[in-house]
Order: structure tokens, then C-alpha cells, then sequence
């Protein structure tokens, strides 16, 4: 409230600052997960189940959502199938105008349950694919029998017919699978493939000995991919993340930061992107205190690295500052010291060279024994 009686038009107050609206929101509902995938995004600290927003929260955080702009609602976690009011969120997010995708590893996903979810007005579904065979893609997942249903679900959204993106994190353990990822979005009918080379934040930053790709198979990825794209032309679109260590340029960060989409994590902290927790130096404000539009607009950690404002040399005089916007904040943060100073992908820090030479040497180290995500004592 401006002055406790009249509402603040946010719209207007978002021209007047220059901040677009977002229009996409990734609900990180819960952190609880049957994988322990060693790259995993979420935090080192995952939230308890008691932290976990009630579902009334989640429903007006979505009519917030929606309110705010947003068009595109992603459906997280961890593994969202955990939380049994799933189907009561996908009815509240329909109601709310939104475009559901839920984002699921498939176990805990039953044939009832997604005809359920159907029923609820789910739009489509993203599944997460380890590997292309069982002793990959369960060695990778910390989970016997994984790939097994994963499968089983594949079959189950094909016949409901849901939309259907499969995701492929890959890195240097399976990376040799890549044109056979490829080859299974095909038979599963999916209309997309994610093909995301491993980024090293969270459990994946442990795990860099064992995962960091070699510069020869993070160019092979980009040659597999780029002639995917010309061969598959109209029957499957290729997303691809390529491997930023071996990169000369980082790719842009959420899009911008602060200008495109938004996290809420299972507590209900509002993130301008999965990783930004590991900036100490911000602080987040919470659902459970503040409307979802106050927060994109005014919070802190929003403004901090939106803009051009807050770069330093040489990305505030460097003409791809208005295509990358620095980079990646948190890689920064884990690389630099700095989440201010340039990325260290970038060919024009004065790290570049010896992030380059640092990635050839986890590459080429002995395979390490994994760290998996939430393993005590890690």
C-alpha cells in the first residue's frame, strides 16, 4: 500500500523504473527428491520439509504470478511429484492463467496420477534423462531401478499425450550418449530436447573432477548438436547449454538479471536465479511477508545487478554488455570472489586463461568417486 488506504499499481511503477515484468516463474516446490543426481542445482543446505510453503501460499504466490505478468509457470523442486497437493497447485495456476510445465525425474509419477494431473489442466511435462541406459542414468541418479520407470513414464505421457520435452544434463561421464539422447526424444515423441552441459554450481561445483567435460567432447556436443538441428528441422527443437569453462563468451544470466523470470524456493524466498543464494552478500525477501510484485520490483537482490550500473571494468565499456550482461553473477561469485566482476568464461577477464587451464585440468583428472546430492557429511 502507497500511503495504507490506495493499492500500488505496480505495471505503472515498473515503466516508470525501466523493469520489465517477467514472464516466467520457477516454483521450486520442495526439495525433497528419490534422485541424488551429483550435479543437482539446488543448494548445499536443502530445505526441510517443515519450511515448505502451505498450499494456500502457493496459490496466491500464482494469482500473484499471474498478476504480475508472468505467463509460463514452471513446476520444480527437488521432485514436485513429492508433494501431494500437486494436483491441487496445477488447478490453481490453471485458474490463475498461467501455463503449467511440470519439470519431473518421473518417479513417483504413477499412469493414475498423471491422468490426474491431465484432468487438473497440466500443459506439459519436462522429464529429466541420466543416461540412455539403466547402468548410466541409475549410477548418475543415486537411484536402482530409475531409468526402468522413467521409461515406464515416458510410455504413459506419450499415450495421455502430453507435450513432452526430455532433458539431458550431460558432462564428461556420459557425454558419449549424447547422439543416443537424441535418438530417444525421438521415440518418445518429445517436441523438444534440453541438452545442458553440466553448470557447476551447487552439488555439481563438489563434483567437478569427476564431471567437467574435455574441451574435445564439449566441441563434439556443439558439432552433434548443430547437425541435430539441421537433420531434425521441424520434428524436434535442440536447446543447448554448452559448456561454459571451455567457452571464450558466458551466456546471459537468467536473460538478464532481473528482467525475464524469478524463483520461489520451498521456503518461500523469492531468488533472481537458482544459484543466487550463494552470493552472501544479498539477502531475499519471502513470500509469507511480502507480495510476489514488491519483491520483482523492489527487492534488494533484484536491483543488485540489474542494469549497467553496477558492472565494472572491462564490462562497463565492453559493447556485448547489452547481449550478456556480464554473465553469470553466481559464477562470478564462485570463480572471482567478486559477484561484480566479469565472469571468468569470458575471454576479456583477466581469469580467462586461467579458468581455461584449470578446466583442462579437471578434465583430464582420474574420475573421481561421486558426491551425491544430499550424501552426509557432505
Amino acid at each position: 500500500m502507497m500511503d495504507g488506504t490506495a493499492p500500488m499499481d505496480w505495471r505503472a511503477e515498473g515503466k516508470r523504473l525501466g523493469i520489465p515484468a517477467p514472464i516466467a516463474m520457477l516454483a521450486e516446490l520442495t526439495h525433497r527428491c528419490p534422485l541424488s543426481c551429483p550435479y543437482c542445482s539446488n543448494p548445499m543446505e536443502l530445505a526441510q520439509r517443515s519450511r515448505e510453503l502451505e498450499t494456500e501460499n502457493w496459490v496466491r504466490v500464482f494469482q500473484e504470478a499471474a498478476e504480475l505478468g508472468v505467463l509460463q509457470l514452471h513446476l520444480s523442486g527437488g521432485e514436485p511429484a513429492s508433494r501431494r497437493d500437486l494436483e491441487d497447485l496445477v488447478v490453481a495456476a490453471r485458474k490463475a492463467g498461467l501455463y503449467t510445465n511440470l519439470i519431473t525425474s518421473g518417479i513417483g509419477l504413477t499412469e493414475r496420477r498423471l491422468a490426474a494431473l491431465d484432468e487438473a489442466g497440466l500443459d506439459h511435462v519436462q522429464l529429466s534423462l541420466q543416461g540412455t541406459d539403466a547402468g548410466m542414468a541409475d549410477r548418475v541418479g543415486g537411484y536402482k531401478g530409475g531409468f526402468k520407470r522413467k521409461m515406464q513414464v515416458a510410455e504413459w505421457i506419450g499415450k495421455i499425450g502430453f507435450p513432452l520435452t526430455l532433458n539431458a544434463v550431460v558432462h564428461r561421464q556420459n557425454l558419449h550418449q549424447l547422439p543416443d539422447a537424441i535418438d530417444m526424444a525421438l521415440e518418445m515423441g518429445a517436441r523438444r530436447i534440453e541438452v545442458a552441459i553440466v553448470q557447476f554450481h551447487g552439488w555439481a561445483m563438489v563434483n567437478r573432477d569427476a564431471l567437467m567435460p574435455t574441451k574435445e567432447q564439449a566441441e563434439e556436443a556443439s558439432r552433434v548438436v548443430a547437425e541435430a538441428r539441421e537433420r531434425l528441422k521441424g520434428r524436434l527443437v535442440l536447446d543447448y547449454v554448452p559448456a561454459d569453462y571451455h567457452s571464450d563468451y558466458p551466456k546471459r544470466c537468467m536473460g538478464g538479471w532481473g528482467t525475464t523470470g524469478l524463483n520461489v524456493a520451498p521456503d518461500g524466498e523469492v531468488l533472481p536465479c537458482h544459484a543466487a543464494q550463494t552470493i552472501q552478500s544479498l539477502s531475499f525477501d519471502n513470500v509469507r511477508d511480502k507480495g510476489l510484485a514488491e519483491i520483482w520490483y523492489r527487492g534488494a537482490a533484484f536491483n543488485a545487478y540489474r542494469g549497467f550500473d553496477w558492472m565494472q571494468e572491462p564490462c562497463k565499456s565492453c559493447p556485448r554488455k547489452a547481449h550478456d550482461f556480464g554473465g553469470c553473477r553466481c559464477q562470478a561469485m564462485a570463480l572471482a570472489g567478486d559477484p561484480a566482476a566479469t565472469d571468468p568464461v569470458c575471454v576479456k577477464s583477466p581469469l580467462h586463461a586461467d579458468l581455461q587451464a584449470r578446466a583442462q585440468q579437471f578434465s583430464h583428472a582420474p574420475d573421481a568417486e561421486l558426491t551425491y546430492r544430499g550424501q552426509p557429511g557432505k
